[in-house]
């Protein structure tokens, strides 16, 4: 059995040259590709991640063969994204914070993500428009409404605003529960966890320093707003990717 030093500088640099993988495709291929050939490699590349830096993929439940689906999910780690990219591409709604993050901020507009100054009103109000829109074209988009990570115990309440844009193009929704899982007990894994005072060093660090995590993604079924304002039916929403996380 490996050190945990050892794993975890392995990982490390299969890591680095996994990103690195990706920026070259992003700049030599991408430019060749339609939407459909960019959004195959791009899953393909989530897959190719995972098992770099340790964590195995479980999905349950039905993903989305097409658009137009908003899929909300709760928000654990700087992990979520890659494991629900492996599960099933789709383009995230993401702060616009993470735009100015070097190299992730390459590899995020490179898979179609929209970015939001959540502090803004008027943001909000452009970013729901370009939602609807993407949407009313078949796009399978996704969201964490509790506007950022939990540490995995008691989730944040769900925001609603994001939910308008199903709404006007009246799309359906499908809710996901994502849980980091430690195999060897069955336990929930706190390794991924980027919450509070942890930094994104800290939560890269252990979790490619962990013995093996399963991420564990659990598809909920589409439901449409059947007369709900978007405030009742994010309550709703929350009840059921709460459901799904635990089952």
């Amino acid at each position: 059995m490996l050190e945990r030093g050892t794993r975890a500088g392995l990982r490390l640099l299969r890591l680095a040259a996994h990103l690195l993988r990706g920026l070259g495709t992003i700049v030599w291929r991408f430019p060749r590709l339609n939407v459909t050939q960019r959004n195959a490699l791009v899953q393909a590349w989530a897959r190719g991640l995972l098992p770099r830096v340790g964590v195995q993929l479980q999905v349950q439940g039905t993903p989305p063969a097409n658009g137009p689906v908003l899929l909300v999910a709760n928000h654990l780690s700087w992990l979520d994204i890659p494991v629900l990219h492996a599960a099933r591409h789709c383009r995230f709604i993401s702060k616009s914070d993470v735009a100015s993050w070097p190299l992730v901020s390459t590899l995020a507009r490179a898979a179609g993500t929209l970015f939001i100054d959540r502090g803004s009103r008027r943001d909000t109000l452009r970013i729901v428009r370009l939602m609807a829109d993407a949407l009313a074209q078949r796009d399978v988009l996704a969201v964490f409404p509790e506007g950022t990570t939990s540490d995995g115990g008691a989730m944040l309440p769900f925001r609603a605003n994001l939910l308008e844009a199903a709404i006007q193009a009246d799309a359906p929704v499908q809710p996901l529960g994502l849980r980091f899982i430690d195999p060897a007990t069955g336990a929930d894994s706190a390794a991924p966890i980027y919450a509070g005072d942890t930094t994104l060093l800290a939560s890269v660090w252990r979790t490619i320093s962990a013995p093996a995590i399963v991420a564990r993604v659990v598809y909920g079924t589409p439901q449409t707003a059947q007369g709900r304002d978007r405030r009742a039916w994010a309550q709703d929403l929350q009840a059921e990717v709460e459901r799904l996380r635990r089952s």
